[in-house]
């Protein structure tokens, strides 16, 4: 075998040298995993708790103020009055001190004000006493008004400054809601059906429910974000519309024909709100609450149908495709 060149032996010294100083390319770390649905939600709770917390802490705050300032007001009456005694008794020392002196210094008093055994003299001690017990009255209460006005004042400053800490965490807190609520959006599975277009096809209901499959999906995860205080009705014969057909449910925020409670009408809201962004996932065809109607291009009022349920204002009706 011929013998290798030197220009040989030189291109495998530097291919060897390439090769030693080629980095090692390593697998990239895998992701952590994206949290569940389940541990979304526990986080949800707990900081809507959380905020929970930071308001009533507030609240009792303010309470405990509110307090404060009664109790100063209270003691600056108190003080009012014990000054108006005083004042009464100063001038009833005043006025017999007065008499006195123009009578020789007590030896003698006008005949209105002469007692008999020198009993003149132990009225003007009693009346000095009265003085000086209204005087330590009016000490005390000033005292009182002091401390209630301090207790208000302290109050205020840590009120101010829980104020200001309660309303940062309340925003912290709120953000991280926004963006645990955004991902359980990004949860919400797509519905069976979809063409190309965005048009969808038809489904047949099946279950003993009597609903579609796209009903099923949009009731169940209506279900998982928001905490329904009453029935839910969708499958009904002999009716007109989607209930038949098994594509429409009702959802109840009243009973009896009544109108909702305030809390309940504004849960109504949201659930109509709900169903509305995520109609293009689920196949959300319309939405009726308080006699209007959304296909998703926003509210259009409807005609008075003569009842509170009628009307749709005891429940939201979701329609689907």
């Amino acid at each position: 075998m011929a013998a290798a060149s030197p220009a040989h032996h030189a291109i495998g010294f530097i291919t060897a040298a390439a090769v030693a100083f080629i980095p090692v390319l390593t697998a990239p770390a895998a992701a952590d995993p994206k949290p569940s649905e389940q541990q979304l939600r526990k986080e949800l709770k707990q900081l809507n708790a959380k905020v929970d917390k930071l308001i009533e802490r507030y609240n009792l705050k303010r309470v405990e103020l509110a307090e404060a300032r009664k109790a100063a007001q209270a003691a600056e009456e108190r003080l009012a009055t014990a000054e108006k005694a005083l004042d009464t008794a100063e001038q009833r020392v005043a006025d017999l001190a007065r008499l006195q002196y123009q009578n020789g210094g007590g030896m003698r008093l006008p005949s209105l004000m002469t007692l008999p055994d020198g009993r003149g003299a132990a009225l003007l001690e009693q009346l000095t006493a009265e003085q000086q017990a209204m005087v330590a009255k009016v000490a005390a209460a000033r005292d009182e008004k002091k401390k209630a006005v301090d207790e208000a004042a302290k109050l205020a400053k840590e009120i101010e400054a829980d104020a200001a800490e309660v309303t940062d965490q309340r925003e912290d807190a709120e953000d991280v809601i926004k963006d645990i609520q955004g991902k359980l959006e990004d949860l919400v599975p797509f519905a069976t059906g979809r063409r190309s277009d965005g048009s969808w096809a038809p489904q047949l209901p099946s279950g003993s429910d009597n609903i579609t499959p796209r009903t099923r999906l949009m009731k169940t995860e209506l279900a998982k974000n928001f905490a329904l205080p009453f029935s839910v009705g969708c499958f009904r014969a002999g009716s007109s519309g989607e209930h038949p057909l098994g594509r429409a449910c009702d959802f109840m925020m009243s009973t009896g024909g009544s109108m909702p409670t305030a809390g309940n009408a504004a849960l109504g809201d949201r659930i109509a709100e709900w169903a509305l962004s995520n109609r293009a996932k689920l196949g959300v065809k319309y939405v009726i609450w308080k006699q209007r109607i959304n296909h998703g291009s926003g509210w259009s009022g409807m005609s008075n149908r003569g009842s509170i349920t009628e009307n749709h204002f005891d429940h939201v009706h979701i329609s689907m495709h």
